[in-house]
C-alpha cells in the first residue's frame, strides 16, 4: 500500500505563514499593499506608472517588481518616481511569500505609503501563493479577449480588485463587455472593477481615488 504525501498542502502551509509576517512588517510600518496580477502585456507597469506620477505630490510609492529576467519594468516604475526593487526569477513563474520576504528589506518601509508588488505575468500561477499584501489586483485588458474570466477561474475568482485597462480599444477590438463581466460575476460577485485607460486616461481618477482612500485608512 503506497503512503500519499501532500507536498503542495505543506507547501502552500508554509508560505501563508510566511505571507502572514509579510503581512505583520507592513502593518507595522503602515504600508498599504498591493499585488498585481495579469497577462502578459495587459498593462501592469503602465498603471504602476499612471498610479505613482498621480500620487506623486501626496503618497510615497514603492514597487516590487517580478520577473523571469530583465530589470525593465522596475526601472519604468523608478523612471516614474517610484523606489523599485527587481526580483529575477530565474524562471519561476510566480512571486511567492519567501521571495517577498527577501525584497522587503531592500525597501525603508517607514518611508512608503503604498507599496506596489508587480507580480510575474501569467493567469496561473500567482494566483495560488499569498505573499502577505492587503489585496490582490488583476489587470484584464481588451485585446485579450473576453472569454478570460471562463478560462481562468482561478485567478478571477481570488483578487479583491478588477482593473479592465486598454478601454480606449473598446471600437477597434471585438470584445464582449456583457459576456465578460457576467464571467466575472459569477466567480466573485461584488468585485470592485475599474474600467480605464493608460493611455488616454479615461477611467483613472477612479482608480486613484480609491487607492488614496485605502492608503489613508491603512
Amino acid at each position: 500500500m503506497t503512503t500519499q504525501i501532500p507536498v503542495l498542502e505543506k507547501i502552500h502551509s508554509a508560505n501563508d505563514r510566511i505571507a502572514a509576517a509579510n503581512r505583520a512588517a507592513l502593518d507595522a510600518a503602515g504600508v498599504f499593499a498591493l499585488n498585481f496580477m495579469a497577462s502578459p502585456g495587459a498593462g501592469k507597469t503602465s498603471l504602476v506608472e499612471q498610479t505613482v506620477k498621480r500620487l506623486a505630490n501626496a503618497v510615497h510609492v514603492g514597487m516590487i517588481n517580478g520577473d523571469i529576467a530583465t530589470s525593465l519594468d522596475a526601472e519604468r516604475a523608478q523612471l516614474a518616481g517610484a523606489t523599485a526593487v527587481q526580483i529575477n526569477t530565474g524562471g519561476d513563474c510566480h512571486l511567492d511569500a519567501v521571495m517577498l520576504s527577501q525584497a522587503l528589506p531592500a525597501l525603508d518601509l517607514n518611508t512608503i505609503d503604498l507599496l506596489i508588488v508587480e507580480n510575474v505575468g501569467n493567469l496561473i500561477c500567482p494566483a495560488n501563493f499569498a505573499l502577505g499584501t492587503h489585496h490582490n489586483v488583476l489587470i484584464a485588458s481588451i485585446p485579450e479577449g473576453a472569454d478570460k474570466p471562463y478560462k481562468y477561474p482561478g485567478m478571477y475568482r481570488g483578487v479583491d480588485v478588477l482593473v479592465i485597462n486598454k478601454i480606449d480599444l473598446l471600437p477597434y477590438v471585438p470584445f464582449d463587455m456583457e459576456f465578460f463581466r457576467k464571467g466575472v460575476e459569477i466567480l466573485n460577485p461584488g468585485v470592485t472593477v475599474f474600467p480605464l485607460s493608460c493611455v488616454t486616461g479615461e477611467g483613472v481618477d477612479a482608480w486613484i481615488d480609491w487607492l488614496r482612500a485605502q492608503v489613508k485608512h491603512a
